[in-house]
């Protein structure tokens, strides 16, 4: 099993990755995936990406867009660091069905992205927020580069989870 084949698991939901220590005493920051940082607590115990280890959360505070958190056990900074880039997951039928108009961002991995012609674009790779709002990458059938869209309700006029169908309207230049 490659390293992102965990990415296709629509079973489970990656709600955040640790990304390193945070002080001396085992507290944790951690990249989240869940609407508020400081959420990732309120789901109850998490498990790492193929269910070996459960981390048991409690939030120290957000910062930077980033949760402080002390896992139960952790207890330095040995300990925390030795946890860096580990993805922790939540067993899908804990969490409550998405609203209308929005989306678990492992729903869209996978769909197919079609422009507003219909003409193939590729596959929908991730969904990435570097700050300024989600991007959809769009790996192309033939290979080469990965396009990045925004996703917003402008360029991504539709989303059909049961066609499995994402329609893209590029804005001009992209």
């Amino acid at each position: 099993m490659g390293p992102d084949a965990w990415r296709m698991d629509t079973s489970r939901l990656c709600l955040g990755v640790i990304a390193g220590a945070h002080g001396l005493q085992g507290v944790v920051k951690i990249k989240t995936f869940t609407a508020l940082p400081e959420a990732i607590v309120d789901y109850g115990t998490l498990e790492d990406a193929v269910g070996n280890r459960r981390f048991v959360l409690r939030l120290v505070r957000v910062e930077k867009d980033m949760a402080l958190a002390r896992i139960e056990g952790v207890a330095d900074r040995n300990a925390a660091e030795a946890l860096k880039g580990v993805a922790l997951f939540l067993n899908r039928a804990a969490l409550p069905p998405a609203d209308e108009e929005e989306f678990y961002h492992a729903d869209l991995v996978g769909l197919v992205a079609v422009d507003t012609t219909g003409v193939r674009l590729g596959t929908v790779r991730a969904l990435h927020d570097f700050g300024a709002g989600d991007l959809l990458e769009v790996l192309p059938d033939e290979g080469g580069q990965p396009r990045v869209f925004p996703f917003t309700r402008e360029v991504v006029p539709a989303i059909d989870l049961a066609a499995r169908i994402v329609t893209i309207d590029p804005p001009e230049g992209l």
